[in-house]
């Protein structure tokens, strides 16, 4: 956790009063307006390039934007970055940091749990909108694997931090995992954001989670407008059970048997342009050069969405 001292001495006073995050120009929108490429750093941290580079690479490669992991940035900043220097090398490489992947437990029972990963999340809020992250993802972190989700009373926390989102402009995505044995669907996570009654709810799906906690793919019919904004694209094979399936088996969006042009074109009908984040954690392909990964996945994406 960051101190006061620390955050002052990354952000700067005024970064630190105010966290108004720059002006940053909305990255391009392609295929009709509906979609803009992001590349989630999961998909190359096997290479172990470090942050600046994965960066280079996502710009070099061609995305629109990237999703950061927040534990990469506090060990960037443990190394004597500062978040001005990190935002202002995000943006003369004409990026946008769409996301941020967080792992706090703000959703856990335990009280004094809970308030800990609450005051985390806020200091990762204040870094992220330093850098103009407009999100960050809200998983199920810490809670017991298997343990039944209340959903009233996890729709009352997931409004917490949505009020502390506001007040820094950086939205929590309720994000499912599909092998948690907790928040495992998009069923579960819409109860949770009905459950929160608040307009600014957001839902974070992922194709793997929606096929390996056994969601399927005809939820998304039902959601429309603003309830997703970015979605985590990958695919997965189908020579193995679901059940054994892990992170580690995603591929290539294309390569496997995901129904993403049905995918796509329930993406595109809810209107609006969604960010397409390629999050993969492939071993073979951390074995490969990280910028023709980067660049395959992004040739694959578009490729699937030139198709629609």
């Amino acid at each position: 956790m960051l101190s006061r001292r620390t955050l002052i001495k990354l952000t700067g006073a005024a970064a630190l009063s105010a966290f108004i995050p720059p002006v940053i120009n909305a990255s391009p929108a392609h295929a009709n307006g509906a979609f803009r490429f992001c590349l989630n750093t999961s998909t190359i941290r096997g290479q172990n390039v470090g942050l600046l580079k994965s960066l280079e690479i996502a710009s070099a490669a061609g995305y629109d934007g990237v999703e950061l992991w927040v534990s990469d940035i506090r060990d960037y900043i443990k190394q004597g970055g500062t978040v001005d220097t990190l935002a202002k090398f995000i943006a003369d490489r004409g990026l946008v940091v769409e996301d941020a992947m967080s792992f706090t437990t703000w959703m856990v029972r335990d009280a004094a749990k809970r308030k800990a990963g609450l005051q985390e999340m806020e200091e990762e809020m204040k870094i992220m909108a330093a850098l103009g992250c407009r999100r960050i993802a809200a998983p199920p972190s810490g809670v017991s694997k298997n343990e039944p989700v209340d959903f009233q009373q996890v729709g009352i926390h997931y409004r917490e931090i949505l009020e502390l989102g506001r007040k820094y402009k950086v939205m929590p995505q309720l994000e499912f995992w599909g092998a948690s044995g907790t928040l495992y669907s998009l069923g579960q996570a819409l109860a949770i954001a009905a459950a929160a009654n608040d307009a600014d709810a957001r839902i974070l799906p992922d194709v793997y989670h929606l096929f390996r906690g056994g969601s399927g793919f005809n939820g998304l019919k039902l959601v429309n407008g603003k309830a997703i904004e970015i979605i985590h694209i990958n695919d997965y094979p189908g020579t193995k059970p679901v059940n054994e399936q892990t992170d580690g088996d995603r591929v290539y969006p294309g390569d496997g048997v995901a129904p993403l042009k049905q995918v796509l074109q329930d993406l595109q009908a809810m209107g609006g342009t969604k960010v397409l984040s390629l999050e993969l954690f492939n071993k073979t392909y951390w074995a490969e050069d990280a910028l023709q990964v980067a660049k395959t996945g992004l040739q694959k994406m578009k490729a699937l969405v030139n198709a629609l």
